[in-house]
This record gives structure tokens, C-alpha cells and sequence, in this order.
């Protein structure tokens, strides 16, 4: 996996870099996203490893797919088609979560995932917003489930970083502490 991301990361920076040129983040944004998603279904996964497909065809291949609910730029066209020559359509998938990384990085914002034991209100996630918001510095954009399992509190996914604020998170670092 890290081979993956590390040979995705030069074409992640320039897909970034056109689209920041272009001042398209959010379009790129969204053609990377169903690109990855055309490249990681099954079925075209294996039209894709098709031998007797030439490069060119294969980045149709994909193009035509995403064309049909996002339209593709050509310099969308042409990052395909390098892609393909290089043989790393199946990179799609690291290109785009990258991609994902470094715009939020620009804009300044951070996905946080919430996971609480009780449906947790508006109030309370505003709350959690401007918390994170002062702690991370960065605008925040919250979704939220729920895992009963919990028992209580939240555990927070920022990125990288994980706080676990669960009962049932406190009551393991308890009995991994009883039992060193």
C-alpha cells in the first residue's frame, strides 16, 4: 500500500496543481472521485486489465464512464491518458484520496467523522465544531453516526488524528492498565 501511494503521489501533485491553476479544485475534485470509482468497480476492473486494450482505449474506457454524469476536461483527458501510458489507472483510487488531502489542506478545512453512542443534536455538534475548530484551526465539516456500543462520548476521526472520548474506549485503557 505504501509502494501505491508513494508512486501516486507525483501525479496526485499534478492533477493539484493544474486544478489549482485553473482555480477548479472542486471540479478535479469530482472527476478524481468517480475516476477512482470507475477504476475500483469489479467489472471494469477487468475490462481494464484487458491486454489487447491499447492505453489510449483504456483511458476512453474511463472517460467515457465518467463523462456520463461529470464532464471531462481535456486536461482531464490528458491525465488519463498518462495515466494509462504509464499503466496507473488502477492509482485512481490513492491519486484521489490524496488529491482530497492536499485541497483541503489550501481551503483550510478538515472532514471530521463523529461517532457517538446517542444521535447527537445540532447544538451539541456546533459545540464540537468550535472545539476542533480552535484545536485545529482549520473550518470544520462534521458527519456523524451513531454506535450504541460505545456506551457513551464520542470518538472524533480528524485526518490522522483519533481522539476517543467513549466510555467504552476509557473502560479498555482501565483494564489494559489493571492487567500491566
Amino acid at each position: 500500500m505504501a509502494e501505491s501511494i508513494t508512486v501516486a503521489r507525483p501525479y496526485t501533485k499534478a492533477a493539484f496543481e493544474t486544478a489549482l491553476a485553473q482555480g477548479d479544485l472542486g471540479s478535479w475534485s469530482e472527476f478524481l472521485n468517480m475516476a477512482a470509482a470507475v477504476v475500483a468497480d469489479d467489472s471494469l476492473a477487468l475490462v481494464l486489465d484487458n491486454p489487447e486494450l491499447t492505453a489510449a482505449q483504456k483511458a476512453q474506457l474511463v472517460t467515457d464512464v465518467v463523462n456520463g454524469s461529470h464532464p471531462v476536461s481535456q486536461q482531464a483527458q490528458n491525465f488519463l491518458n498518462l495515466l494509462a501510458e504509464n499503466k496507473r489507472l488502477s492509482l485512481l483510487p490513492e491519486v484521489s484520496n490524496l488529491y482530497e488531502t492536499l485541497k483541503a489542506n489550501q481551503e483550510q478545512s478538515v472532514d471530521v467523522s463523529i461517532v457517538s453512542a446517542f444521535d447527537l443534536g445540532s447544538e451539541q455538534q456546533d459545540k464540537l465544531a468550535q472545539a476542533l475548530n480552535a484545536m485545529l484551526s482549520r473550518e470544520i465539516n462534521i458527519t456523524s453516526t451513531t454506535d450504541a456500543s460505545l456506551l457513551g462520548g464520542v470518538i472524533v476521526h480528524a485526518g490522522d488524528l483519533v481522539i476517543d472520548g467513549s466510555v467504552k474506549g476509557k473502560l479498555g485503557k482501565l483494564a489494559e492498565a489493571m492487567n500491566a
